[in-house]
This record gives structure tokens, sequence and C-alpha cells, in this order.
């Protein structure tokens, strides 16, 4: 096993990392920017390295400076959790090329499913259908209007390089297509530094279910089943389930799509955890729809049906263990729920909320786990996603999950900033979630039938940069608050700020 690991991330993640550490009684080093320093993670590990400013970019993106610190501290492996640079190949080669474990998958796989339309190549080549689609990225709007006639409207634009709904637009009309395909691209390429886009046909109130796959570097590949993640706003997730209402009703559903992930992963010369994700239509065909080369958000509720802890397995694997079980011997109990818990307003489209949080509450009892890096008083910064926990409960069947999450849902209480937590409260009594009858436009669905959730108007864009801006203002020194303004006005341009 490893001397001591660096975890070159925050928040939630990198708490729930840090606690796998300990745990396995492996030494850690965290890294922080200035907005972090007296974040939860930073006081968690052993020892911590200041990697730089607020800005992503200059910190937490920062590849030498990760680098660096890893080095200065004696790390022998670096956990990059997920967002920032988990899905960066050149990051991983980075760390090979240091000398340094990387806990994730290689670089060359990283960089085989990183292109969404490679990836799409592969899954075919291996024989899994893969969504309507363009073959290649479209290199300018005539080339985008031809591939949108040929696979008809509406369609999805969508980055090359993307992932967390950034790069995305959905145009049901070619009158949309020119100011849809400027604004994905310039999207895709201020989020991954690559500006191509390509185009996937839309289909009609599709489920997104995706499928957790765990190999070692012995040849060893098993799937641990499937998580229902169809309940999303613009594009992202924001509850995740396990198992799926609609495989538990068609168990061979789960059969099917996992050797379908196992193909695609052994294609792509792939270990350690990973997430190969699905769209199933109504009538349960499913298609490939891309690869996710790192954990995922919404790992616990796989952890919490199979008992298998991920991350153990992560740190397991990249030390060069073998799995030590076969796919016969993975078993599925109960059912678990995941509420991805924001700063954010869901009167106002969902708009982030930063702030300080004044006062803190948090759920407990059985079956109950939350993963969060927050606590009262902490400033919850503009630079980064607004995630602040994960709310997970397990039970034994769905119904009795939904009570215990609601339950726990109201239990948990954060002061000082706007929370999803009541829509969530509200949400998990709708009778439509309550039958599975999930797919991807359910929330957008959901709150139609609810307009005064949604009564105030799309806030202007240098309007809510001064909201933002100024529910931070007070904390921040003469000198930073220029910094603040720009930070604000980047997340009111809706810049990708996703860990």
């Amino acid at each position: 096993m490893f001397r001591k690991v660096l975890v070159a991330n925050r928040g939630e993640i990198a708490v729930r990392i840090l606690r796998a550490l300990r745990e396995l009684g492996i030494p850690s080093v965290a890294i922080y920017s200035d907005a972090d320093a007296g974040a939860r993670h930073v006081r968690m590990a052993d020892e911590a390295a200041r990697i730089g400013p607020p800005p992503s970019a200059e910190s937490y993106l920062h590849i030498e400076r990760i680098l660096e610190a890893a080095r200065a501290h004696g790390a022998d492996a670096v956990h990059p959790g997920y967002g920032f640079l988990s899905e960066n190949a050149d990051f991983a080669e980075a760390c090979r090329q240091a000398g340094l474990a990387f806990i994730g998958p290689p670089p060359e796989a990283i960089r085989r499913m990183g292109s969404k339309v490679e990836a799409r190549r592969l899954a075919r080549a291996v024989g899994v259908p893969v969504v309507p689609g363009s073959e290649e990225p479209c290199r300018s709007v005539e080339e985008a209007r031809g591939a949108a006639a040929a696979l008809g409207y509406p369609v999805l634009l969508k980055a090359d390089a993307g992932g967390g709904g950034k790069g995305m637009r959905r145009v049901a009309t070619e009158a949309e297509l020119e100011a849809a395909f400027r604004d994905a691209s310039s999207e895709a390429e201020r989020s991954f530094r690559n500006p191509s886009v390509y185009l996937e046909k839309v289909l009609a109130r599709p489920r997104h279910i995706e499928i957790q796959i765990l190999g070692d570097q012995h040849g060893n590949l098993v799937h641990l089943g499937e998580r229902e993640c169809s309940i999303q706003r613009r594009h992202q997730k924001v509850i995740e389930e396990s198992p799926s209402p609609l495989v538990a009703a068609h168990p061979e559903l789960r059969d099917a799509m996992g050797e379908a992930a196992r193909r695609i992963a052994r294609a792509a010369g792939y270990w350690n955890a990973g997430t190969v994700e699905f769209l199933v239509d109504a009538d349960r065909n499913f298609y490939f729809l891309e690869m996710n080369t790192r954990l995922q958000v919404e790992h616990p509720v796989t952890e919490l049906v199979t008992g298998f802890d991920l991350v153990h397995w992560q740190l397991r694997i990249a030390a060069g263990e073998p799995l030590g079980f076969d796919q016969r011997e993975v078993r599925w109990r109960g059912s678990a729920l995941e509420c991805r818990i924001y700063a954010e307003d869901p009167d106002n489209h969902f708009f982030p909320s930063p702030g300080r949080i004044t006062w803190l509450t948090e759920p407990s009892g059985p079956g109950v786990r939350l993963d969060s890096g927050i606590e009262a008083g902490w400033q919850v910064p503009l630079e980064y996603d607004p995630l602040l926990s994960k709310l997970v409960v397990w039970a034994e069947t769905r119904p009795a999950a939904i009570q215990r999450m609601l339950r726990a849902l109201g239990e948990y209480a954060i002061g000082g900033i706007k929370t999803n937590l009541e829509f969530f409260r509200e949400l998990l009594q709708d009778e439509a979630f309550r039958r599975g009858e999930l797919h991807t436009s359910f929330v957008e669905e959901f709150l139609a039938r609810r307009p005064e959730r949604l009564a105030a108007p799309m806030v202007e864009l240098e309007a809510a940069a001064a909201l933002a801006a100024a529910a931070c203002a007070r904390s921040q020194t003469p000198a930073s608050r220029n910094e603040t303004r720009m930070s604000a006005w980047r997340l009111a341009g809706r810049q990708s700020l996703l860990r």
C-alpha cells in the first residue's frame, strides 16, 4: 500500500477520500486555495499544502503546483476525486512521470474514453448501440446544420471533451442552431479547453442509467450494477438511486447493460473504478452515452446496496492488488437514494447561492449517510461548484428508502444561504416519482405542474453578477473584491465551475 496520499480535490469528496485513507492507516495530504484555507478537508488531513489563489486555474487545476506539493510532503500517490483534474490524461501522465501513483485509470484509457466521439466509435466496435448522432465533431455551423438535418430535430449539441452538462445545448429547430452552436462551442472551450462539439438525436423522455465497473491491473473486471440518474436539472443529476426502478422490474436489463459496460471497459484497456452511462428508451432499448473515467458523485448508493467500499478499492487496485472476487460473487440488497445538496435557489432556476452558513443541523440515525464538506460559519465560495453535501439513505425497499430520505431531509437545515432541501422534500412526495416513472425531463415537468416554484423571471446576467458579488462582499478584503465581482460574472455566465 502507499506511504502517503495527496488528495487533489476539495469539499465533500476530499473529506470522503480522507476518511478512507484514515481507515486504511495511510497518512494524507490535503491541498487548498486561499478560498479554502479554513475548510473542513484541510483540517482533517494529516498535512496540508496551499497551492494558490481562489481561481481554479491557479490552484486546483494547476498541475505543477499539485505535483510540487506531493514532492514536498513525500507523497507517493495522488487521488484526484472527481471534477477538476480527475479525467485529465495529462495530469495522470504527469503523475506517472513524477513517480506518483495516480488513483484512477491509466492515462491511455482516459484519453481513449475522454473524447465522446472516440468513445462512441469504440462502443460501436464492440457491438454496443449508441445514441444516433454525428460520426465526427462538427467543425462549423454548416456541418452541424447538415448533421442535424440528417438526424432530424430536436438534437443535442454536446462538447466532445465534455461532462456535467457543460457545452450542451438542446436545439429544437434549425433557426436555433447557429446561436446554440456558438454558445456550446464557447462553453466547451472555457470548460475543457476544447471547442469541439458533436450532435446527438434527442430521445423522447429517456431514462439515464449508468453501470459501475471495477477492474484491477491483472485483467479482472466486474460490474457492480446500475444507478438510476434520470432526475436532473440543466443536464446535471440531482437525485440518484440503486437499483433503478426500471431494472428492478426487468432484471435482465442489468445483465445486458452490465455485460455491455464490461465489453467497453475491456476494449478501452480500463482498470480502477469507472462508470459507463446509457440512455434507455420507452421500449427498454439501451444506448451507450459516455464513460466517466473516475469516481462518480453518486458512488455511495452503489456502496450501500453492494457492500463494496469503492474508494478503498480504488486505492487497493492502484497499489496493484487483485480484486479477489468475480462477477458471480456480486450481490445487491435493498434500495439506496442520494440527494445532492446544493447552495442554489430552486425558485430562481437553480441559480447558485453563495454566502456564509450561519447555522447547520445535520440528519443522522439508522440507514442515513451524509458525505459533507461544510460546517456552520463556513463561507460557500463563488469560485467552485456549489455542491455542499450528499445525503444518502438505505432501506430494505424503495418506498421505505423514500420515507427515510424524507425523514432525513426534514432534519437537515442550513441557515444563511438558499439550498435545494425543500425542493427535494416536495419532489420525493410526487406520485409519479414514487411510482418510479422517471425520465430525464422529469424535473422540468414537475416544475411545470408547480409554476409557483419558478415564479421569478430569469435574472439578467449583470444583475445576477451584482447580487452574487454582494452576497460575499462583506467577507472579502478590499484587494480581493474586484476578483469577486469577476468571479460572480463568470458564475452568472454559467462558466463551468464544476469540480
